[in-house]
């Protein structure tokens, strides 16, 4: 009980980044991750409040990409809704809010930087949207979801190639004869804190990086690098078939 006063400062900076209210005990559920509940007895985790928030992420992301984009065919709007709601773009959101400071983990995840897990990350995101949704209403969460979403929806660059980044490289190599496709990846830091460097190399050439705390997502950061300067090529005037900085 001595921590309570402490924990709910910190909620309400919590709240204060989101913009919204959310009861403390609703708010303390968002944030247990079941690591944490497994190792205190079994209380209740975040799980079902992530599955409720998730439900009313992807509705909202799609009323708005339906409304906005009226001359956009099923296949496109759902590669754009593809790229907001996938685990790195929440993941990236809640990095941005600091949101991996206040959840509830367990010993063994916070020994091994679960606070900065993209999969932990995502899904607490998701259960946030859905805690503001019991503790307000659905214009409430859906405001919530618009204002987190907002600047991604508008960045139609991030959100030209869905989420699967590596294959999108393999189509587009394979399409334009651009070579073979290999990811060098390198590894630092103790193993139970690890973090990976993948460079995408295409035809020998180097187009992406990325960072992640596994090799695949490592490898997804540098495949959607890679795919946002093959884009960038296509859209210049001089439309030439190889990387910057390798002319």
């Amino acid at each position: 009980m001595t921590d309570q006063p402490k924990s709910g400062d910190r909620h309400q900076l919590l709240l204060k980044r989101l913009g919204v209210t959310i009861d403390a005990g609703t708010l303390r559920l968002a944030l247990t991750h079941r690591s944490y509940a497994y190792e205190n007895g079994g209380i209740p985790t975040n799980e079902r409040l992530e599955f409720l928030g998730d439900s009313i992420l992807g509705f909202s992301v799609t009323d708005a990409l339906y409304r906005d984009h009226p001359d956009l065919p099923e296949g496109d709007l759902a590669k754009r809704r593809s790229a907001v709601v996938s685990t790195r773009a929440l993941a990236g959101i809640a990095r941005g809010l600091g949101v991996g400071d206040f959840i509830y983990l367990g010993q063994g995840e916070r020994l091994t930087n679960g606070k900065n897990k993209s999969s932990i990350l995502a899904d607490t995101m998701e259960a946030l949207i859905g805690a503001t949704y019991l503790s307000n209403d659905i214009f409430t969460a859906r405001d919530l979801v618009m204002r987190l979403v907002g600047p991604l929806l508008a960045d139609a660059t991030a959100l030209g190639a869905g989420t699967d980044w590596k294959t999108n490289i393999q189509e587009i190599s394979a399409a334009e004869n651009l070579g073979q496709i290999q990811y060098v990846v390198d590894g630092a830091g103790p193993d139970h804190a690890r973090s990976f460097t993948a460079t995408l190399m295409i035809g020998g050439n180097a187009w992406g990086t990325g960072n992640g705390n596994s090799k695949k997502e490592a490898e997804q950061e540098a495949a959607a690098d890679a795919w946002k300067a093959l884009a960038a090529r296509d859209t210049s005037d001089e439309g030439a078939a190889a990387p910057a900085g390798n002319a």
